[in-house]
């Protein structure tokens, strides 16, 4: 399994497209570093916010989870650069993912502080001159900064950086529900632009994130999910108050349900085998959301792998021969998922 471990929601930006900011954990609230004792082995961990690195005990946090899994990944704002790079040197294994969302004056513009840009990038560079392996960056489209994610693929191109991306959702988690991409042609024809020229790349990674973003078209376009949601399943979420989540896309509009506290065992596996958490899965199965979200969507399509391949293998040769990747165009691999899921009109019982 994949884990997400949100440590606080308290953050230094004030991002336009995010509310965390506006309702922040108090310092007591949030879980202890030994909480995460309890957790099992995994395939990978990644640690968000809110700021990760407004914790004064995050470094407690990264060394136990490093006992439950070879691959932790922090994702920052990069504000806190002497903090950034000081833990870089204590955990040289761990990975960075720097939320960045435009060039300069977009990125402030959107994340709420003037040299918010610079700071990343200073981050960025900082730990690539240290030598860490696992360095990236990626950005939160939204309805006027999709011309810059293709300036940012080209930045991250040219520093050997692995670039992310992601379209703009509204759940509890973001605090939001007016998140809505209304130039709907201009952002997708952007997500198109990327697709292909993740494609003309020599890299298999750069293949499978091409797919990736077409799921992105498909979502903001309202369609189908290539591949079903298997939160719950395939991975899950720790909030700062040690409650176990199936993902963070979750709405109380439709629906909000936690599997169970870490407070209240000694065992997580007691969680996650429990009745409560198989009555969590069967609304994820029945979900109305069609939420493309990397800590979702990554899991099956590995699952699903060999639903994927041919698509990449399909469209890598046209690539090669010169032939355009029409985005629009996202496949849908039945595996067997109920066909509630997704439709927004069925409501959750």
């Amino acid at each position: 399994m994949d884990a997400s471990v949100i440590v606080t929601y308290r953050c230094p930006m004030r991002c336009k497209m995010c509310n965390i900011w506006k309702s922040p954990t108090k310092t007591e609230e949030e879980f202890k570093p030994s909480l995460l004792e309890k957790l099992p082995k995994l395939a990978a961990v990644n640690v968000t916010g809110g700021e990760p690195f407004v914790r004064e005990d995050l470094d407690e946090i990264i060394r136990i989870l490093f006992t439950k899994t070879e691959r932790v990944v922090i994702s920052t704002s990069g504000w806190y650069e002497d903090r950034i790079f000081k833990l870089a040197e204590k955990f040289p294994k761990l990975g960075f993912r720097v939320s960045i969302e435009g060039l300069s004056q977009k990125n402030d513009e959107l994340r709420g502080h003037p040299g918010g840009f610079d700071r990343g990038l200073r981050v960025l560079l900082g730990l690539k001159h240290m030598g860490v392996k696992d360095i990236g960056f990626g950005i939160t489209v939204s309805n006027n900064n999709s011309p810059d994610m293709l300036w940012l693929y080209e930045l991250a191109k040219g520093l050997n950086l692995q670039f992310a991306t992601a379209a703009f959702h509204n759940s509890f988690y973001f605090k939001k529900d007016d998140n809505v991409i209304t130039n709907k042609d201009e952002v997708c024809g952007n997500f198109e632009e990327l697709i292909n020229r993740l494609m003309r790349e020599n890299h298999l990674k750069s293949w499978f994130r091409a797919i990736f973003n077409v799921g992105l078209i498909n979502y903001i376009r309202g369609g189908r999910r290539m591949l079903p949601c298997e939160a719950g399943s395939e991975n899950f979420f720790i909030d700062p108050y040690g409650e176990v989540l199936p993902c963070n896309g979750m709405e109380e509009k439709y629906w909000f349900q936690t599997m169970g506290s870490l407070h209240e065992t000694d065992d997580f596996m007691t969680i996650w085998n429990s009745p409560r958490a198989q009555e969590v899965r069967a609304k994820v199965a029945k979900c109305p959301k069609t939420c493309w979200m990397i800590g979702s969507a990554s899991p099956v399509m590995r699952k699903y792998i060999k639903k994927v391949v041919p698509w990449v293998i399909k469209n890598k040769l046209k690539s090669m021969a010169g032939v355009r990747i029409c985005g629009d165009n996202c496949p849908h691999f039945d595996v067997g998922q109920d066909p509630e899921q997704g439709n927004l009109r069925v409501p959750v019982k």
